[in-house]
């Protein structure tokens, strides 16, 4: 969904970067040069997905990111429905991404 929400917005002329963030801890301990050149301190305008609670990505998207996330507890239902609910579509990702992104910022 990420991937094909990246590609519609590469399509429209928007530099996107779709980056995997399987761990915090690993990133952290990478060399400064290392995740500047992952997470480029010149693009301030980053999403984040998680499908659980958001608590602690404010880190790495910063000031004027956003983060796509689940900050409720207890819901049941077949994955694909809870995924569409909670905004984890590609037309949501898409939105909020182009939202964040703004006119002008291709």
């Amino acid at each position: 969904m990420i991937i094909n929400a990246g590609q519609k917005l590469a399509e429209e002329g928007y530099g996107v970067r779709l980056v995997s963030f399987p761990s915090w801890d690993l990133f952290e301990k990478q060399s400064q040069e290392y995740i500047d050149s992952v997470l480029d301190p010149a693009i301030p305008k980053r999403l984040s997905v998680e499908a659980g609670v958001g608590l602690g990505w404010n880190k790495w998207v910063g000031g004027k990111g956003r983060i796509l996330s689940i900050e409720t507890f207890g819901a049941s239902a077949p994955g694909n429905k809870l995924f569409e609910e909670y905004g984890f579509t590609i037309k949501n990702v898409y939105k909020t991404a182009k939202k964040l992104l703004g006119k002008g910022s291709k």
